[in-house]
């Protein structure tokens, strides 16, 4: 299993085209439920900076996102939307409630 925490800060002008690309990786998943993917996405307070966090948990090890053409859509110019490019890190869980 392998968990991704992903952040970002997109240029102000930017931040709803942002969220409606994000949103169509979520309506997709919806409809196509890939197993072994937990995926969730946050915008903070400031209103530009993004975090997402997957979980991976497929057999192979292979991500789902990868052949999600709105995540492909989501990703094409995502440096471009940005003013802090994306930084991935992957995580490991110390405790969790509720989630």
């Amino acid at each position: 299993m392998k968990k991704v925490f992903v952040r970002y800060r997109v240029k102000p002008e930017r931040t709803e085209e942002n969220k409606q690309l994000v949103s169509k990786v979520f309506e997709e998943l919806k409809l196509n439920t890939p197993d072994g993917l937990r995926y969730t996405s946050y915008v903070m307070a400031d209103g530009v900076s993004f975090i997402h966090i997957a979980s991976i948990e497929t057999i192979d090890g292979t991500n789902p996102l990868n052949s999600s053409p709105a995540f492909k859509e989501f990703t094409k110019d995502l440096k471009d939307r940005c003013d802090e490019p994306p930084v991935a890190t992957e995580v490991s869980l110390v405790g969790s409630y509720g989630i």
